[in-house]
């Protein structure tokens, strides 16, 4: 027997066989079993219980059972949708086997029922920006970059003017070292 089947089996072992020990009619019948991949809510104290198996468990035993050929055998759940079950269930081979042995693989009835999310943008393939007005913060370069992108040109665009402006302007302020010192009329201190 291979791990994958091995696999499937313990699990519909662990959660039938406390139901067909306590009631050994419900074997022939499609017995009524809470689905241990979903949340359920506890009918006394009206909180919510988590899933038996946890998505990683889940996503494990999902992966045997496509192996093993045995998905149908599984309930639904966040790895497992109705519509693959139906698919698998449908292509799933009858077993010609004696109800002794494969006790465990008789049909069940899963109480408790998945509902998929719909996610906005999920059928045109853009799900992170689906529904929103603006894109995600960004780093503050990206943020600024077209404004500054934009003010380097504007002052590019008459770069060669201000450049021979200020090399006029700083040859006329700055005083030959030869010629004596002159009196000017502007200065740089305040007083």
């Amino acid at each position: 027997m291979s791990a994958a089947l091995q696999a499937v089996k313990q699990f519909r072992i662990r959660e039938l066989a406390p139901i067909l020990k306590a009631d050994p009619k419900l074997s022939n019948a499609r017995p009524k079993v809470l689905n241990p991949f979903l949340p359920h809510k506890n009918p006394e104290s009206g909180r919510w219980a988590p899933p038996k198996y946890s998505l990683r468990r889940q996503a494990d035993l999902v992966k045997s059972a496509r192996a093993s050929g045995l998905l149908h055998l599984l309930p639904p759940g966040p790895k497992l949708s109705p519509k693959e079950l139906e698919n698998a269930s449908a292509s799933a081979p009858a077993v010609q086997a004696t109800a002794e042995t494969t006790w465990w693989a008789t049909a069940v009835e899963w109480a408790g029922e998945y509902k998929e999310k719909e996610v906005k943008g999920a059928d045109v393939g853009n799900r992170l920006y689906a529904g929103r007005k603006r894109m995600f913060k960004g780093h503050k370069w990206e943020r600024t970059q077209e404004k500054r992108t934009w003010k380097r040109n504007m002052l590019m665009k008459d770069m060669k003017e201000r450049i021979e402006r200020f090399k006029t302007t700083y040859k006329r302020k700055t005083p030959s070292p030869v010629s004596p010192a002159r009196a000017v009329s502007y200065s740089k201190l305040p007083f």
